[in-house]
């Protein structure tokens, strides 16, 4: 049948083949090795999967452990193994037999990663005869062979002498390119001397990490709270981690840092609550701590997850209000500060007394108090870093609404080379109904410094802080006043 003329349309291109399984056929997956092209091949997919388990560190980094079954001919032959994370780092892989270990020897391994995409499809074709299968419902149904001449900016063919740019129907590529595969996958040359092997792939990839979130809630009269972790998953490594062994790693492992192999932008974002305690499992491990999830969990590619860590009942806190002037130059006069709130913390020790006593990974803190009627209500929140074991969480909360002061530079002297005298005074005024404690913070310089006088005993907390502790009664006043002798 005579071609009849093709009117310039915009492009729609479909490749006309099936994947019946959602995997590759051994025919489709060609090795760039010539030599290697004509050996025996054999592919694994998540089909095949045993068992997978998943460490994720702090740094972006997981180590990944994937174990399958699968057959191998004997002899020399390839090994594709899909379904990887698409952000996984190739110079970290190894494989191994669980079973038969030195029936298997490993030549190559590669990591194959140029996707498949319409336009990457094309480009392929570009300079290579391909059929053009008419659609337009005013004409009659045909195909006609044509020669891809380009791409750029739009499709160009070549027919019977003819250049077209673009087609009204579809673009029908006679096989896959060379190359091109379906999903990330690892590609071993093989040396087998058995046949059924339980093999175990492991790998670092990146895309995939975790934070710890706290909640804390504080009871009615401010002496004690519970507090529950979360574990937080991000999973943006492009690969899915199904009823996964999850273990945690909280430290800062150090990574020689390289360029990266390959970068994927995922946008979708899933939200999931994982169910209640048990709590993680937490031991010692090198130099860090290691979290042990006790169920197996799934991961999703593009995921948010949230899995229990740990929790803590009646544990004791204190509440301190803290009244913290800037630095004086003692030297110089100085302008009075008027109405400054105080800072509020929240602090509490991490010990198995007070109801914790496991370390605690770095993360965000978010505590929550009842109101009047009962209600729980957000109050604040800090960042904790790494914090073992019988060590101090001190949290700020904010500014403190009732509770205010003033700071005024009564005297200032110059008694002779270097060394001055200054004279303060510091009002702390507490609004709130029951009466407070509150630590008067004073910087001092760098040279030598002694309080001459002082209206309440001071700590020397360092070289460079005074800190006065002093009681405010309800709807009170309290005022403090030092007189300091300073040498530069």
């Amino acid at each position: 049948m005579k071609a009849q003329p093709f009117l310039p349309s915009i492009l729609i291109i479909s490749v006309l083949f099936v994947l019946t399984t959602g995997t590759l056929s051994a025919d489709t997956f060609k090795l760039s090795d010539p030599v290697a092209a004509n050996i025996a091949s054999s592919q694994t997919t998540l089909d095949d999967q045993t068992d997978v388990a998943v460490t994720i560190y702090n740094n972006d980094r997981a180590l990944v452990r994937d174990r399958r079954k699968i057959k191998l001919l004997p002899g020399e032959g390839t090994l594709q193994f899909m379904d990887v994370a698409a952000t996984i780092k190739p110079e970290t892989v190894s494989l191994r037999s669980m079973n038969d270990p030195g029936a298997l020897k490993i030549f190559e391994q590669n990591y194959e990663y140029d996707l498949m995409s319409p336009d990457k499809l094309m480009e392929k074709y570009v300079g290579r005869s391909v059929t053009l299968v008419n659609k337009n419902t005013e004409l009659s149904f045909f195909e006609q062979p044509a020669k891809l001449l380009s791409v750029n900016n739009g499709p160009i063919y070549e027919m019977e002498g003819k250049i077209y740019l673009g087609h009204p129907g579809v673009v029908v590529l006679p096989e896959i390119p060379e190359a091109l595969i379906a999903k990330p996958t690892l590609v071993w040359l093989l040396g087998n001397n058995g046949t059924d092997h339980e093999v175990e792939a492991t790998y670092l990839a990146s895309g995939i990490g975790w934070r710890a979130d706290y909640v804390l809630t504080v009871d009615k009269d401010e002496k004690s709270l519970d507090l529950e972790g979360w574990v937080t998953l991000n999973n943006q490594s492009g690969a899915t981690y199904n009823n996964a062994q999850l273990k945690l790693v909280a430290g800062e492992v150090n990574i020689a840092e390289s360029e990266p192999v390959i970068h994927r932008k995922m946008m979708a974002m899933d939200m999931a609550l994982a169910g209640a305690p048990p709590m993680m499992e937490e031991e010692a491990f090198s130099e860090y701590h290691l979290y042990t999830l006790q169920r197996r969990t799934t991961i999703k590619e593009k995921q948010t997850k949230q899995v229990s860590l740990l929790s803590g009942k009646d544990v004791k806190i204190n509440k301190k209000y803290e009244f913290r002037g800037n630095m004086s130059f003692y030297s110089s006069r100085v302008d009075a500060q008027k109405n400054q709130n105080a800072d509020v913390f929240l602090v509490f020790q991490n010990t198995e007394e007070n109801g914790l006593g496991v370390p605690l990974p770095a993360g965000i803190m978010r505590v929550y108090q009842p109101d009047s009627s009962g209600m729980l209500q957000f109050s604040g929140e800090d960042r904790i870093q790494h914090t073992p074991r019988n060590e101090e969480i001190r949290l700020v909360l904010g500014k403190a609404f009732d509770v205010v002061g003033d700071r005024v530079q009564r005297d200032q002297s110059h008694l002779g080379l270097n060394t001055y005298e200054s004279e303060f005074e510091l009002s702390i005024r507490n609004r709130k109904e029951e009466a407070i404690q509150v630590d008067v913070v004073e910087p001092m310089p760098g040279g030598d410094w002694k309080i001459l006088k002082e209206s309440h005993p001071h700590t020397k907390k360092d070289a460079r802080t005074a800190i006065f502790t002093v009681d405010v009664p309800a709807d009170g006043e309290t005022v403090v006043s030092y007189r300091v002798r300073v040498t530069y």
